[in-house]
């Protein structure tokens, strides 16, 4: 296994679930899988220990201890200045006098020369501060923030910065800049209401009334490194139970699955757990592009958001054109060639359980593939690392 290799809950769940059901020695499962024999081990270990079957710390406890590992190692890097510091020093809010506010309230907990230090003043100026007690600024915004609220309370609280502006400058005569309001509301946890009604994201939306994206790509698979073209697509897996969608996230460069999920369905969730699977692991750039085709699941406004979030530019092909998605089209292809057609599946865990071994302990770390030289994603990942071969790979 590489070094500091890390590996989702989801893919240890499953490892440990195909090591019980194959019932071969753990070295044999971990090889197929390119993790350490004791790695697996140790996660057999571990569900024991949640599932009540052996002593020790669960799953939960121990990333409670690791939480609180990280963020005592946090504090310490920060000299132990604590969160609490940022409802001080908001944005536009960062004045010597908001630090020094905030230095009082942590003195209790830290020394003074070490708020000091870390915030950027002086212990001078800190205690000059104290002497000559809150400024004339603070003070009127003390009564205009009583007012603000005022105002905001009497229009049954829908009034926005500029309505509230507004109100002080003509009811009250008070001329103070909008920022300067906008500043004071955020501080009283109030807000104006919109026209605009809330997003409300649905699972699906019909690909012939969703708008689709344009096509960045062109039919050009070729990618100059990984995490810069993406592509994705759904299918089916029969079983005795009903179909099992299954969805793909493919990294061009290397032809890596990254992402995948599956469900009974074919709503939206399908595709944004795959590519929220990939984007936990690859933690990709912006700029990366998202190809697919213009499916109602990719052109829903909740896999739109996601992209958004993560700075993802989306990318889809003509309607009814495999050729558009070759690359996904050919992953689809190969595993119903070497897996679907071969098997018949009684139940949808059955099946999902054939793709994880499929995916991850050959496709992704064993497969051959003739778009990469023969060598299997994996490994060209790794030569490519070490620049052995070119950077663009075609179709």
């Amino acid at each position: 296994m590489a070094k500091g290799k890390r590996f989702s809950p989801e893919f240890r769940q499953e490892a440990v679930r195909l090591w019980r059901v194959s019932e071969r020695p753990f070295r044999d499962v971990a090889g197929e899988l390119g993790i350490a024999p004791e790695s697996l081990r140790r996660w057999v270990r571990q569900a024991e220990i949640d599932n009540g079957r052996r002593e020790g710390l669960t799953s939960e406890e121990r990333d409670e201890l690791r939480r609180l590992r990280r963020e005592n190692a946090r504090l310490r890097e920060e000299r132990e200045i604590p969160e609490e510091g940022s409802d001080f020093l908001r944005q536009g809010d960062r004045s010597a006098a908001m630090t020094f506010e905030l230095i009082e309230a942590e003195r209790a907990q830290h020394p003074v020369c070490l708020l000091c230090g870390v915030l950027g003043v002086t212990r001078s100026g800190f205690y000059a501060w104290k002497r000559r007690g809150r400024s004339k600024r603070s003070l009127e915004d003390e009564q205009l923030g009583i007012l603000i609220a005022k105002v905001h309370s009497e229009s049954l609280e829908t009034y926005g910065v500029p309505r509230i502006h507004a109100e002080l400058a003509d009811d009250h005569g008070i001329r103070v800049g909008r920022k300067r309001v906008a500043r004071l509301m955020r501080q009283l946890g109030i807000e104006g209401v919109s026209r605009r009604s809330k997003r409300r994201y649905k699972t699906t939306i019909p690909a012939a009334e969703a708008p689709a994206a344009a096509d960045l790509v062109g039919r050009v698979f070729q990618a100059a490194g990984p995490n810069r073209l993406w592509v994705a697509d759904i299918t089916y897996v029969s079983t005795w139970e009903g179909f099992l969608s299954l969805a793909c996230v493919i990294d061009a460069w290397s032809r890596r699955v990254v992402g995948w999920s599956t469900r009974a369905d074919l709503r939206a969730e399908l595709v944004v757990d795959a590519l929220g699977m990939a984007l936990t692991q690859r933690k990709p750039e912006p700029g990366l592009v998202h190809h697919s085709d213009r499916g109602s699941q990719y052109t829903s406004l909740a896999f739109g958001k996601t992209m958004q979030d993560a700075g993802v530019m989306p990318s889809m092909g003509h309607r009814g054109d495999a050729f558009d998605n070759a690359v996904a089209e050919s992953f689809f292809a190969t595993l119903e060639t070497e897996l679907l057609d071969r098997h018949t599946f009684r139940t949808r865990d059955q099946a999902r359980l054939a793709l994880f071994h499929w995916i991850e302990g050959f496709y992704n770390t064993r497969r051959r593939h003739s778009t990469l030289g023969q060598r299997s994603p994996e490994k060209y990942e790794e030569i490519m690392m070490r620049q052995e071969l070119p950077t663009a790979v075609a179709v």
